[in-house]
C-alpha cells in the first residue's frame, strides 16, 4: 500500500505539462526500491491505470492526485479483506498438531492491518486453536525481534524469540507442528522468495517431517516469473552485518555478503495459502487459477 499512497502524495507535485514524465519517474524510484518484492510493481501498475484514465478525462494534477488517493484507499481496504480471507483459508493448517515457527514479519505492520503469515496464525488463534509461536530474530535486520514478536505479544499469542541459528535444534527438540511464512514474490512454478533464512528453515522442516506453508496473497504471485531463478535478489547495506546498534562488531575491511532474500524451491513447500484457497500441488495450474480469481475480485479482468 505504501507505493500506492506514495504515488498519490507525489502526484500533488506533478507538473501540468509533464505529469506523465513525473509519474514514471516516481514509479521507477518505487519499483527499484525493492526489486525482489513484486507487490510494489503490482501497486504501481494499478495506479498507472488510474493515472492514464485520469489523463484521458482531462484531469488537472490535483484531480489526478485525488483519484490516485482514492484508489490507494480502495487498495488498502481490499488488502485487509484479502488478508482476512487468506487467514481463514490457512487457519485450519496450523496450531492443531503442535507449535508454529514463523520467520521475518508478515503481520499488520507489513500489510494494511491484518497480516499474511501472521494473519494465518491469528485466525487460527481466534478460531480456538491454542499453541505457541516461535519467531526467529531474522538477522541481520531483526524484523522478527523488532516487529513480529512485538505484534504477537500485542495479540496475546504466546511467542518465543530465538536466533536464526537455533532453528535446527528447535526442530530436533520436537513439538513443532507447522511453519508458516510470507512471501515477497512467488514464481509461477511455486518457488518462493522470502526473507533470507527461509530456505534453510524449509530444508529443516522437510528433514523433520513438518509442513511448510507460505501465505501468499495473489498480488505477490508473479506468473511472469517461470521459476525462482527469474526472481532478482536484493542485496542490502553491508553495515547491517558489520554493525549492531550503530557499533562495528566485524573486522575492518572485511567483505560482506548480505542478500535480503532467498528462494525456497516449490518441492519444499507443503501448500501456498491465498485469499481464494490453498494450493497444495500442481502449483503452476493452481496459482494461475488463484491469480485469475484475484484479478476478477479486484475488477481487473482484461
Amino acid at each position: 500500500m505504501t507505493a500506492a499512497y506514495g504515488l498519490a502524495v507525489e502526484a500533488e507535485r506533478f507538473r501540468e505539462s509533464r505529469s506523465r514524465e513525473d509519474f514514471e519517474k516516481a514509479a521507477e524510484i518505487l519499483i527499484d526500491a525493492r526489486p525482489t518484492a513484486v507487490n510494489l510493481a503490482w501497486a504501481v501498475k494499478r495506479q498507472r491505470g488510474v493515472f492514464e484514465s485520469a489523463l484521458d478525462a482531462g484531469c488537472s494534477p490535483r484531480q489526478v492526485a485525488r483519484r490516485l488517493r482514492q484508489e490507494a484507499e480502495r487498495m488498502h481496504s481490499e488488502d485487509i479483506e484479502v488478508n482476512r480471507a487468506l487467514g481463514r483459508h490457512g487457519s485450519g493448517l496450523v496450531g492443531k498438531h503442535g507449535n508454529v515457527i514463523t520467520h521475518c514479519n508478515a503481520g499488520a505492520l507489513a500489510t494494511a492491518g491484518y497480516g499474511t503469515a501472521i494473519g494465518v496464525i491469528r485466525a487460527a488463534w481466534e478460531s480456538g486453536s491454542r499453541f505457541s509461536v516461535f519467531a526467529t530474530e531474522t538477522r541481520p535486520y531483526l524484523q522478527g525481534a523488532r516487529l513480529t514478536s512485538w505484534e504477537l505479544t500485542k495479540l496475546r499469542i504466546p511467542v518465543t524469540l530465538l536466533t536464526d541459528g537455533m532453528v535446527g535444534h528447535l526442530f530436533q527438540s520436537g513439538g513443532i507442528g507447522a511453519v508458516v511464512v510470507g512471501t515477497d514474490r512467488t514464481a509461477a512454478n511455486g518457488d518462493v522468495a522470502n526473507k533470507i533464512g527461509t530456505y534453510q528453515i524449509a530444508v529443516l522442516a522437510r528433514r523433520h517431517g513438518v509442513p511448510f506453508y507460505v501465505a501468499a496473497p495473489t498480488s505477490s504471485i508473479d506468473l511472469s516469473c517461470a521459476s525462482g531463478a527469474d526472481i532478482p535478489i536484493e542485496e542490502r547495506d553491508p553495515r547491517e552485518v558489520t554493525h549492531v546498534a550503530g557499533r562495528r562488531v566485524a573486522a575492518e575491511r572485511v567483505e560482506v555478503f548480505n542478500p535480503a532474500f532467498d528462494v525456497t524451491p516449490a518441492e519444499l513447500v507443503s501448500g501456498i495459502i491465498t485469499e481464494h484457497g490453498v494450493v497444495k500441488s500442481n502449483y503452476e495450474k493452481g496459482l494461475a487459477k488463484m491469480v485469475a480469481a484475484g484479478r476478477k475480485a479486484a475488477g481487473l479482468d482484461d
